[in-house]
């Protein structure tokens, strides 16, 4: 059995490029993984972006922070969310 793989995302604004981004986890061929992308209290349609995919993969997990704390602060929460063994850090752009 394969080891379940943890893919941290910080969000800030990235609504032009979160969606590709989500895109290309879901086109790997290794598929035991979940990506965990925080949204650091974005202002642009980002989040609601994000939700649409959720819906569709429950290996996709969206997680709201109530202020802006910047990109460290939502990786840092991204880890403590995160069931896998392994720990990966993709950026929302």
């Amino acid at each position: 059995m394969s080891e379940l793989v943890s893919i941290i995302t910080p969000l800030y604004n990235s609504n032009d490029f979160v969606g590709n981004t989500i895109k290309s986890v879901l086109a790997q061929t290794y598929q035991n993984w979940e990506l965990i992308i925080i949204d650091d209290a974005s202002t642009d349609r980002s989040a609601k972006i994000v939700e649409s995919f959720a819906v569709k993969d429950e290996r996709i997990k969206l997680i709201k922070l109530d202020a802006n704390k910047g990109p460290a602060a939502a990786r840092n929460k991204g880890i403590k969310e995160a069931c896998g063994r392994y720990i990966a850090f993709l950026d929302s752009d």
